[in-house]
């Protein structure tokens, strides 16, 4: 991992393994002792009388299935994870390269007689040389080695601006998954092969590399204790037993041990963690570590870079504005003929605007000038002698002087007025059929909030998270993309160190900062987040330096980020007061039955008249194992989530998981003693 991640490399989960020790133990251990029985003499229940000769066999088969059943819900966790990853390598050769064979710079610039090969971009290796046209995706981070192209790169830059890419100079390196929007680039692959971002997440998503949380650690804590408080409480027993003649055999103390020691939730413990992955899989979000997932409950307060995560990371046109005498129909129908050459996304919804205001599209009679990164300008040279730019200020006034046009004050005012809103204008002129050429007006190109996000906020609101945007844009454009999108407060003119500035000074006074972003100016900030989500869009800095990863790039995915995190924590707290108070329900369903006959004061505590001391420890035992298979559904669904109150959570969970993991042994033991008495023998 790059030395931006947030989080340390993820080593194996041993939680399983380290619950699953004492089950294990004790159905060796068991099956060690049916084994000797036939040479040292049939079991024995307490009070010394006979039980049936297949007690043991029976407890030890009980235990085994235990260990099963445990092992049993992380391999299904599992399984799921080795199925999305299955899912990942195959969309890891989705992309193809254009590789150029035999490509020599110094004798065939042009590469147009080199032999191109397509292969997956997961198949280039170090040194390959790749040509890259307008519209196409940049497979790897490489060095332009010929031609000179507009690249959308506002993952890296954080400014939605295209820029110009072109070889030579401090201008020729790209980042893979950026695009080229015109033109035609030739890159040479520099990044090392069999090390990707998506290989990493295949391992990870395998979950081969999985920590434990903070939480979860608490919890083995609580767990070990409680087991020891138990096994302190049987190994007590038999000194107890034997003052008054009464002889507990070692099956039966080991069984009572096993059905005492909080097994059920021991044993979904790495089950709640891995669905709780694999729930944000589902939801096109890979998550590097349990932990992330666990903190993402907790977060108080969420960062977000403005361009491509709450704006669209093109800027779109929003507004014809005419200059001087000009007619805004011609202006309109002028903007929409020179952009039809324009591939760009500008230039696509410069159209779309044009179309909801009356253009209609037609054939173009004429030449189509595309738009290019040397001219900067696109447009149509008409049959009739006329013709039509869009571009640049700076490049259309050229073309307009040099066609002996005037340009007046009033379109300077005009660019001046979207340039400090933060929107960038394009210029539309057209030259009569004298060769005389006059600005019609501006295009005025911004930033365009993504639909449905102010309402998303708000309920992001109504969870307690406060929402802060983080843009290099002035604050007069951060105000106003704040206020259109519903965001509690902003963060202008920010610098990679002022955004870890405001991380820090939040997690100062308590908060859990979670932070979106996909440049690597906020690799920084999102590997210093308590939650970092890097949009798949990014840059591989920026998904490195995140514990999340976006496949969707959509910034208000976190709020069912937060929701899972949040059912994680719910669900491990419901199943643990469960496991608890089974087991307490446990000891006092069990120690009345054994001891009943030796100790006639238990009577009153003998609520379930369980039949026998051996059918009240086997039932016990069956019961034990089958509530693990009976929990795995609801580990790996997870319990549903509701906005509320801790207290009202912390309520809910010993209503309703409290009570039942004390009612629950009661009936299940008991139904389970029925069963048994209706065998033979038994």
């Amino acid at each position: 991992m790059s030395t931006l991640t947030g989080t340390p490399t993820d080593s194996s989960d041993s939680t399983a393994s380290d619950s699953g020790h004492p089950r294990t133990v004790a159905a060796v251990l068991i099956t060690a002792i049916a084994v000797a029985e036939p040479f040292l003499g049939g079991p024995q229940a307490s009070g010394g009388s006979e039980v049936p000769a297949s007690f043991t066999w029976l407890i030890a088969l009980w235990l085994w299935l235990t260990v099963l059943f445990a092992n049993l819900a992380e391999s299904v966790a599992e399984g799921r994870g080795k199925a999305q990853a299955s899912s990942l390598r195959q969309a890891r050769t989705g992309t193809t390269a254009r590789v150029l064979r035999g490509y020599a710079a110094d004798t065939d610039p042009g590469a147009h007689s080199a032999a191109v090969t397509e292969v997956p971009s997961s198949d280039l290796t170090l040194g390959d040389v790749v040509v890259i046209e307008a519209n196409g995706l940049i497979p790897g981070d490489g060095e332009i080695i010929s031609g000179i192209a507009s690249v959308d790169e506002s993952a890296i830059t954080g400014e939605s601006a295209p820029v110009v890419r072109e070889s030579g100079g401090d201008r020729s390196a790209v980042t893979g998954g950026t695009r080229v929007l015109s033109d035609r680039i030739v890159v040479r692959i520099t990044s090392q092969p069999g090390d990707t971002f998506v290989d990493r997440m295949i391992r990870l998503v395998e979950g081969a590399e999985r920590q434990k949380t903070p939480n979860e650690v608490a919890l083995n804590i609580l767990l070990a204790t409680l087991s020891i408080v138990f096994t302190v409480v049987v190994l007590t027993i038999n000194p107890i037993a034997s003052s008054s003649n009464v002889t507990v055999s070692v099956p039966v103390l080991v069984a009572l041990l096993v059905c005492l020691i909080p097994t059920t939730i021991g044993a979904l413990l790495s089950a709640i963690g891995i669905a709780g992955m694999d729930r944000l899989v589902q939801r096109n979000v890979l998550a590097m570590s349990g932990r992330a997932v666990e903190a993402a409950g907790d977060v108080t307060t969420l960062l977000l870079d403005k361009t491509g995560t709450i704006t669209y990371g093109n800027r779109r046109a929003s507004e014809f504005i005419t200059v001087g005498c000009s007619d805004r129909r011609e202006l309109i129908a002028a903007a929409a003929q020179s952009s039809l050459s324009d591939p760009t996304p500008e230039g696509t919804s410069i159209v779309d605007l044009a179309v909801t205001e009356g253009f209609v599209r037609d054939e173009i009679d004429g030449e189509v000038i595309p738009f290019s990164a040397q001219t900067k300008m696109s447009g149509v040279d008409f049959v009739n002698g006329s013709s039509v730019r869009k571009g640049a200020g700076s490049a259309v006034r050229e073309w307009v002087t040099a066609s002996s046009g005037v340009v007046t004050a009033e379109l300077g005012e005009a660019v001046d007025r979207i340039s400090q809103l933060g929107g960038t204008p394009l210029v539309v002129a057209v030259r009569d059929t004298s060769g005389k050429a006059r600005v019609l007006g501006v295009v005025h190109l911004k930033d365009v909030v993504k639909e449905g996000l102010p309402e998303r906020f708000a309920e992001l609101r109504t969870m307690g998270i406060r929402t802060v945007m983080i843009t290099g844009d002035n604050p007069l454009t951060a105000k106003a993309i704040a206020e259109e999108a519903g965001l509690d407060d902003f963060l202008a003119e920010a610098t990679p160190e002022d955004k870890m500035r405001l991380i820090r000074k939040e997690q100062e006074g308590g908060a859990l900062v979670a932070m979106t972003g996909d440049g690597t100016n906020d690799a920084p900030a999102l590997a210093l987040a308590d939650v970092g989500v890097a949009m798949n869009t990014g840059t591989s800095a920026a998904k490195e330096a995140g514990n999340m990863v976006d496949l969707d790039s959509d910034p208000t995915k976190l709020i069912e980020i937060v929701r899972i995190g949040k059912q994680l924590l719910i669900t491990r707290g419901a199943l643990t007061t469960f496991s608890i108070a089974n087991d307490v329900a446990k000891y006092f369903a069990i120690i009345p039955a054994m001891f009943i006959g030796t100790f006639p004061g238990l009577a009153a505590l003998n609520v379930m008249q369980l039949h026998s001391p051996s059918s009240a420890i086997l039932s016990a035992i069956i019961f034990n194992a089958l509530i693990i298979v009976a929990l795995i559904p609801l580990s790996l669904k997870g319990v549903t989530y509701r906005a509320a109150s801790a207290s009202s959570t912390l309520s809910r969970n010993l209503l309703i998981y409290g009570l039942g993991g004390i009612i629950a042994p009661f009936i299940g033991i008991k139904a389970i003693d029925l069963v048994l008495t209706l065998i033979p023998g038994f």
